[in-house]
């Protein structure tokens, strides 16, 4: 007996459906595309229950005739293409032909649609995949697609869906994305009755920009206009570096119209912002490419989000380029720099090690730093701005031994040394140590006129290394700390240095504060609320639509923690009041990443999640920075608290908050143990 059969119809879009129609927003992402495609001005989304109970999308495109409506809902049934040879230059969001047929297979769906030629509108109902009716109606031209009762006859599937939360979420951040790509259309979305997202036709993608995220954050945007037309033109917009995300959620990445999750382009975005941004932090983006249609595999994915460039690494230079150029041309990084050149100390000294003798070095320090530089021997950049940075000189002080008598000549001071004394110092140092060997004639010179020999160069003599004490460093044990702890002072005012009985310890400023805050609001759950400081004039921000849906779930929380918030009309909301730690200036910043790090599958978590989540964002944003000055009661007070929380020797997200140089250690060091 045979054991291999084929499928029905009706279980084969079932299995197409589980490839195609993921969650709610699946649905609606193939039907947004369908009515572009369809050359609509206006889309309108209504949703309800997040998609699960209704997911209604009217659009008022060309609509189609009666003959086509019902073809449409067949497998592999498209319009988009007619050959093979259309798969290699794909310029429609849909074209595999299988959407239609996997959606009604597993819903409840009505379809609504009229051409301008026909006489009457065309109604199909279908529900899991078995035709009920279809007859005239009255429609205008355009189409309405209605889906109810996702997965109703598919329990498995239905019981994978998440929250109504997350799925309104993800479908938000669909039409966002599409309302950015296609500015000139209209769209609106409405949330159980509720208007989330309405925006007008746009004359370009700034306005676009505006509509949605309000005019703060387009203040933060630098243009982007780059590439090659013949890999990837790049264009949009990404944050200034000031504007900094936690996640990658507010990048909008498209290619050649379409909505995409692309790690290419991420990590070449990230590669741009490279020694602009620290490590763990990325840009926002609405980032465009052109690319050939030949140059681009579209049908690499089911659901079309992932794509696959015949020449990705010129892609990624175009894109890469790009951005460092918007960078460049606003100021923060050097023209023509690119991401991997930055240029180290170590390189413009070699560069003089290079020259043919020591005159341009001379040049350069043969007056005080910032003065003019002779412009018969230019020295170049690198050289000037990097080998002796004079940024914060004023501080920099000598202040030898009280004990120690002096032996300098008179003509130099014996104590208080300026900056420009070490300026000095330093010149004079950097020639010895980067003059040339005297040649032959120079020698006889010198013995001629019975003068002193030139000194040897110090290059040339061979002096021990310094041992580094990186690897006698170490973590502090919790129970190692004692509180008899010394304070001595603070290095690149950003670490405490401090001493116990076993030696020195090294406490990161920033880590213990944001460690000793966040156990102070993991306390208020069980406690109080929070300190509150009132502003003088309430501040108002408008949300994204993914935002507002995520301040609805959150504001409970937040205001536990000290804020006083109050929803506006629209998706607009009003700072009346902060917590008493916080920076008034930091709570527009605070509540964006929040709202904007929530992931979307950590809607549906517990509320000790949630509250872990803005307990931790609180603090890090409240804490005191690295940089800080402080004075040794304020240090003095940071370790007293910090040898009181949960855990005082490992920061919040799991590094060393404080390291140890033992006695012993600093013995071994120096040979004396």
């Amino acid at each position: 007996m045979s054991k291999i059969r084929v499928l029905s119809d009706h279980l084969a879009n079932q299995i197409a459906a589980g490839e195609v129609v993921e969650r709610p927003a699946s649905v609606a992402k193939e039907l947004v595309e369908n009515a572009i495609d369809a050359g609509a001005r206006r889309i309108e989304v209504d949703v309800e229950g997040g998609g699960r109970r209704l997911l209604r999308v009217s659009d008022d495109g060309e609509g189609m005739a009666r003959d086509d409506a019902v073809l449409a809902f067949e497998r592999h049934a498209t319009s988009k293409i007619t050959s093979a040879e259309d798969l290699n230059a794909i310029s429609t969001l849909g074209f595999r032909g299988e959407a239609l047929a996997s959606i009604a297979s597993v819903a409840r769906v009505e379809l609504l649609t009229k051409h301008a030629d026909a006489r009457a509108a065309t109604r199909i109902l279908i529900e899991g995949g078995r035709w009920r009716d279809v007859k005239d109606a009255a429609h205008p031209q355009g189409t309405t697609f209605t889906v109810r009762d996702l997965f109703f006859n598919v329990p498995a599937r239905r019981k994978f869906l998440r929250s109504e939360a997350t799925e309104s979420f993800h479908l938000s951040n669909l039409i966002t994305h599409y309302a950015l790509a296609h500015p000139e259309i209209a769209f609106t979305l409405t949330n159980n009755g509720r208007e989330t997202l309405r925006v007008a036709p746009a004359k370009d993608l700034r306005e676009r920009a505006y509509q949605i995220f309000g005019a703060e954050f387009l203040e933060n945007l630098l243009e982007v206009k780059g590439g090659n037309s013949l890999v990837a033109r790049t264009s949009g917009f990404v944050s200034a570096p000031r504007e900094r995300r936690t996640s990658r959620d507010a990048q909008y990445l498209f290619i050649n119209g379409r909505y995409v999750r692309d790690r290419l382009i991420s990590r070449a975005l990230s590669e741009a912002y490279r020694g602009v941004l620290p490590q763990g932090v990325y840009p926002a983006a609405l980032l465009f490419l052109e690319v050939p249609l030949e140059e681009v595999d579209v049908n690499v994915h089911p659901a079309k989000t992932e794509v696959r460039f015949r020449r990705a690494p010129a892609v990624a230079d175009a894109v890469r380029e790009a951005v460092r150029g918007a960078l460049s041309s606003a100021g923060y990084v050097r023209a023509g720099e690119t991401s991997e050149d930055s240029r180290e100390s170590e390189a413009a000294i070699d560069k003089v090690d290079e020259a043919e003798n020591g005159r341009e070095v001379a040049e350069i320090f043969s007056g005080e730093l910032g003065t003019p530089i002779s412009a018969a021997s230019p020295p170049s950049r690198s050289v000037t701005a990097e080998l002796i940075p004079p940024t914060r000189q004023e501080k920099i002080e000598f202040r030898p031994a009280e004990s120690q008598p002096s032996t300098q000549p008179s003509t130099e001071p014996a104590r208080g040394n300026t900056a420009r004394d070490l300026n000095s110092i330093m010149r004079r140092s950097y020639l010895e140590a980067h003059r040339l060997p005297p040649s032959e004639e120079e020698l006889t010179a010198a013995l001629s006129s019975n003068a002193e020999p030139p000194p040897e160069p110090v290059h040339a003599r061979t002096l021990p290394p310094l041992v580094s004490a990186s690897n006698l460093v170490r973590e502090v044990p919790v129970e190692s700390l004692s509180h008899d702890i010394r304070v001595l002072g603070q290095l690149a005012e950003s670490y405490i240095v401090a001493a116990d009985d076993e030696g020195l310890l090294l406490i990161d400023q920033h880590a213990a504060h944001e460690r000793i805050l966040y156990d102070k609001y993991h306390a208020l759950e069980t406690t109080r609320r929070a300190e509150s400081q009132h502003l003088l004039l309430p501040e108002t921000f408008d949300l994204t639509p993914a935002q507002a849906i995520a301040f609805e779930l959150v504001a409970e929380e937040l205001e536990a923690y000290g804020f006083s918030l109050m929803r506006l009309s629209g998706r607009t909301i009003a700072v009346k009041a902060v917590p008493a730690e916080l920076p008034a200036g930091e709570a527009h910043s605070l509540l964006s990443e929040i709202l904007n790090t929530m992931e979307a599958e950590r809607r549906v978590a517990a509320k000790d999640i949630l509250r872990d989540e803005i307990a931790a964002s609180l603090a890090r944003r409240a804490a005191i920075k690295a940089g800080t000055t402080l004075a040794p009661e304020k240090m003095r007070w940071l370790i007293d608290r910090l040898l009181h929380t949960s855990a005082p020797t490992i920061t919040t997200h799991g590094r060393p908050l404080v390291l140890r140089l033992t006695t012993r250690d600093i013995e071994k060091g120096f040979q004396r143990a």
